[in-house]
């Protein structure tokens, strides 16, 4: 698992992006003003996020269809189901972002971080 702890992170750096854009350009808003945003964005980012992607890089890296077929997996039941009922939940309300947004921005932050630690494991 130490071994896919920096691309876990730079995963995480890449949401945290995010969220810092959806602020400007009010793509999602949470209740409670800043202090509701930090709690909610840092609870998933270094939470279910961080701990789901060292998981599947655990168990799919070194197969690149693997790893992918998972993140589809993964980011179509995010994108999808699961924001509508966060949505319904009052967690967050998808203003000018879409659930579509949602899943192809995190397809590409995949890519990005098997990219990365391909370079990484290179490197070693």
């Amino acid at each position: 698992m130490r071994t896919y702890f920096p691309a876990s992170l730079f995963a995480s750096s890449l949401v945290i992006g995010m969220c810092s854009l959806a602020i400007p350009y009010k793509w999602w808003s949470v209740k409670g003003g800043w202090k509701g945003k930090i709690l909610n964005d840092s609870s998933f980012i270094f939470g279910p996020f961080l701990v789901g992607t060292l998981w599947i890089f655990h168990f799919t890296f070194g197969s690149f269809k693997r790893f992918f077929f998972v993140n589809l997996l993964m980011d179509s039941l995010f994108a999808f189901p699961l924001s509508y009922l966060y949505q319904k939940l009052n967690l967050f309300k998808l203003v000018n972002f879409k659930p579509k947004h949602i899943f192809f921005s995190f397809i590409s932050f995949c890519l990005t971080i098997y990219g990365y630690q391909a370079l990484t494991n290179k490197d070693k």
